[in-house]
């Protein structure tokens, strides 16, 4: 189905809702920003998303620390409950003929059985869910072509630039001389976790080692001791959900305490920030960005593409003196 077909299935006008930043971006990113007539309390691009009424809400309170957070977030699990709910008289004031979410983590937007809950009670089964759930790099364009063949459009043209950017990044390191830098991910603080899923992968495409987190596979718990006797060459900041400053400040917290200092990439200026939100969090179409940021802060002698200040920032005692 293309553009002549004013996005209309079966002659019914799309009404998307979407419970999910990643799923908001790619229905914009397919030509569709216009049907969309809901969002979840975290869509916040393309920035005229603001506008659109909001369909969820946390049940625990998010302006903690990362180990208050993540107490709340384990209590919750614990009692088997669901971190965000549907504010229901919201989302059938929409009156949705598609709903996109996520099967993948539970910690990232309303649980799909609670949605199929939901809307079995109040649709009666006549809203089609459209529910994404990308582990690998790979997987993300997939699901952006599900994506586009439950809203009826052509997603194949946006995979084709998507993909043809990576792999120009990926093309421009291939002549690098010496060993890649190791890269340890950060993706929580308090406890520490590393980054997986696609994350791995975008390392070794901007050049760099990847040294804790596995392509594929959720976030990995580790120690600090971990991380000394890896002792990486880059320490990259991405808690979840978190933006530029939040991670920044998150990150300073711990690199000026005197075991961090003595980690080598703290030591050599090496530990940055990076807006985990907008960008490494999301298995979106901005996972392009994502992975510019990554080849400016592993190769800055090779790659600008004007992300510092914006996507990411030094941080640390280095940072401090220059």
């Amino acid at each position: 189905m293309s553009e002549a077909d004013d996005h209309k299935m079966n002659g019914t006008e799309l009404r998307i809702v979407s419970l999910l930043p990643s799923a908001t971006e790619i229905v914009a990113a397919l030509g569709l920003g216009d049907r969309l007539v809901g969002r979840s309390h975290e869509c916040d691009w393309p920035g005229d998303v603001a506008a659109l009424p909001v369909c969820t809400r946390p049940r625990l309170a998010l302006d903690g620390n990362s180990a208050e957070i993540d107490a709340e977030v384990s209590e919750f699990a614990a009692k088997a409950l669901s971190i965000y709910e549907l504010d229901m008289a919201v989302l059938r004031a929409t009156r949705p003929t598609h709903i996109v979410t996520q099967d993948q983590c539970e910690v990232c937007a309303v649980s799909l059985k609670d949605v199929e809950a939901a809307l079995a009670e109040d649709f009666g089964g006549s809203v089609e869910i459209v529910s994404l759930s990308p582990m690998r790099l790979g997987e993300v364009w997939a699901s952006i072509r599900q994506a586009g063949r439950a809203l009826g459009v052509e997603a194949d043209e946006l995979c084709r630039s998507l993909t043809g950017r990576i792999a120009r990044i990926a093309a421009g390191g291939m002549d690098m001389p010496g060993a890649p830098p190791s890269v340890a991910t950060i993706e929580w603080s308090d406890p520490l976790m590393a980054a997986g899923n696609w994350v791995p992968e975008l390392v070794a495409i901007a050049g760099g080692n990847n040294l804790m987190g596995d392509a594929g596979a959720h976030s990995p718990k580790f120690d600090f001791a971990d991380l000394s006797t890896a002792d990486p060459d880059i320490i990259v900041f991405m808690p979840c959900g978190y933006d530029l400053e939040k991670t920044a400040e998150e990150a300073e917290a711990l690199v000026l305490e005197p075991a961090w200092a003595a980690l080598r990439a703290v030591v050599n200026g090496q530990a940055f920030a990076v807006d985990g939100s907008a960008y490494f969090n999301r298995p979106g179409p901005r996972l392009v960005e994502s992975t510019e940021i990554l080849a400016e802060i592993c190769h800055p002698d090779l790659y600008d593409f004007g992300h510092q200040g914006t996507g990411w920032r030094r941080v640390g005692v280095s940072a401090k003196k220059e």
